[in-house]
């Protein structure tokens, strides 16, 4: 399949929907900041916690993206740039935490980028 052959409304799907999940990552990483220990009552609170609940609907909505995404992409050659969620994840946290960015992340990034620029050349 030739990738210059794409929609723009598919290559936006290609790219939104790895941001989608990596957001939600953060998301539930704000949510495990106000969670108590592991019990009944802490899960019935996680029904009602705005921010669990924003972070389930990115899911949701990366994931009818992601469906429709589908519908051009074989699943072979679409399912590759969900690796950029392991650039995308370090990047959010390191803006809305704070965690920080080392060498390796640099390096473990550019190998994500040369495998997706490999399998779809």
């Amino acid at each position: 399949m030739e990738f210059s052959s794409l929609t723009l409304a598919t290559w936006i799907g290609l790219l939104a929907t790895p941001l989608l999940i990596a957001m939600g990552q953060v998301l539930f990483k704000l949510t495990s900041q106000s969670t108590g220990t592991f019990s009944l009552a802490s899960l019935m609170m996680l029904a009602v916690n705005p921010v669990f609940i924003a972070a389930l609907a990115l899911y949701g909505f990366g994931t009818v993206v992601w469906i429709y995404v589908l519908r051009s992409v074989p699943l072979t050659l679409a399912y590759s740039f969900m690796g950029l969620t392991f650039c995308f994840v370090p990047l959010l946290a390191q803006l809305f935490f704070g965690e920080p960015l080392h060498m390796r992340y640099l390096i473990g990034t550019l190998l994500i980028l040369a495998g997706l620029v490999t399998i779809h050349v």
